[in-house]
């Protein structure tokens, strides 16, 4: 590895921990992602010639602070910095930061980060695109292409996100164990979306495609600092369950593969031994919640080494437990896929049929009504429902994958009218 590679990685793996310190510092997070600029630029140029430092986190959080302070001061709007005898370069400043990296407060420093992405305000996307830019460290210009949008449209919306975050005045003290646990809820969802939108791309080669690998490692980085979280552990072990389907899930042509189509020789099976590992970990803490019941879910598909053999009964009573830990319509869907495999389609589409108003807007709702309907012999309620789920679908992919429904149905259909 060069030494600008091996830089880069560094640099890359270092940002949360260091600006997450920054911001707590500076209170401010243009500031402090000046600071971790500059920090980085005069890495670049001293590293390779003097050599790595011992640590380098604690260089980066040095370096930044004391490059943020003298820009602070330039600008003569010095506010509320910190005691003098926290920011004087006293004797080892480095190591001293170096031996202070794993304090209570540090882990802080990284949640706080990834909270102020999740103002409830902002969009989903907006949040996706802020924590990509701020903790992750992507330029705008992959961000946009992932986003298909121009590089000054998301260069607006991630300013103006940041604007929105500032106002909204994020408390820097220490939380109470109940703030921090509610701030894990919210981060975990917005990781999760982060991995969901990198998940649905068909093409490993498109931009946003990579989402789900920054996801999970987003989610590694938090379960390192929280480590007895089995919601984290279930996250975990839920995204690695799905990625290692990820061969398997489109065809050559870019078509989608139902699960029970799948390949199951592509699946990725070291990343299926280390989900269940956490799985198995999680659940021994005897705290069930919805990702670790959902990260159940998936496992016991995965444990089925046929379609045939996946054990549906298993899954019924997850999700009834899901239903109870976290009542949503979406969850009552998905269990109505189960449904249809113990009862049949009959019973799957009672269950569905209340949920329309809520979900007329959800491309799977209408995708699965419409498959229901099929099975029933309904051609042409099940024709509008498909209709319906390909205007609301979010790609080529989705589309093409009802209207083969739609053909098949037409197909089967006309076969007794030629004999």
């Amino acid at each position: 590895m060069t030494d600008i590679a091996w830089i880069d990685l560094a640099l890359a793996s270092a940002r949360p921990k260091a600006l997450g310190a920054l911001l707590r510092y500076f209170r401010n997070l243009d500031t402090a992602e000046e600071a971790f600029q500059e920090a980085c630029l005069r890495a670049i140029r001293t590293w390779p010639e003097k050599g790595p430092p011992r640590d380098p986190t604690a260089w980066l959080i040095f370096v930044g602070r004391n490059s943020g302070i003298d820009a602070v001061r330039k600008r003569a709007k010095i506010q509320a910095l910190p005691d003098e005898d926290q920011i004087s370069d006293k004797e080892d400043a480095e190591s001293d930061i170096a031996d202070r990296l794993d304090d209570s407060h540090y882990r802080d420093d990284i949640l706080r980060l990834l909270f102020i992405c999740c103002h409830p305000d902002l969009p989903a996307t907006q949040q996706i695109a802020l924590a990509l830019r701020i903790v992750s460290g992507l330029s705008v210009t992959q961000i946009a292409r992932a986003f298909l949008v121009s590089e000054s449209a998301m260069e607006q919306r991630i300013t103006r996100a940041k604007a929105r975050v500032a106002k909204a005045g994020v408390p820097f003290e220490t939380p109470s164990p109940q703030e921090r646990a509610e701030r894990l809820v919210i981060v975990s969802t917005m990781i999760y979306l982060i991995f969901n939108e990198g998940y649905s791309q068909a093409d490993p080669e498109q931009e946003a495609a990579a989402f789900s690998d920054e996801a999970i490692r987003l989610a590694r980085l938090m379960l390192h600092i929280f480590p007895a979280e089995p919601e984290l552990m279930g996250l975990l072990s839920l995204m690695l369950l799905q990625i290692s389907r990820r061969q398997a899930r489109f065809s050559a042509e870019d078509e989608i593969v139902l699960l029970e189509d799948q390949d199951r020789s592509l699946w990725n099976q070291p990343l299926i031994n280390e989900a269940l590992a956490l799985l198995d970990k999680a659940l021994r803490h005897r705290k069930p919640g919805p990702y670790q019941l959902q990260a159940a879910i998936a496992a016991v598909h995965s444990r089925a080494k046929r379609a045939a053999d996946t054990d549906w009964v298993e899954i019924d009573l997850l999700y009834r437990a899901l239903e109870r830990v976290q009542p949503s319509p979406v969850v009552t869907l998905n269990r109505a896929v189960v449904v249809s495999k113990l009862n049949g389609p009959q019973e799957a589409l009672d269950l569905i049929e209340p949920l329309g108003e809520k979900l007329d807007g959800y491309f799977y709702y209408h995708g699965l009504r419409g498959n229901l309907l099929k099975q029933l012999g309904r051609i042409t309620p099940a024709r509008i429902a498909f209709d319906r789920a390909i205007a609301l679908a979010h790609s080529a992919a989705e589309a093409a994958h009802i209207r083969r429904q739609i053909d098949k149905m037409q197909e089967e259909a006309a076969q007794p009218a030629a004999k």
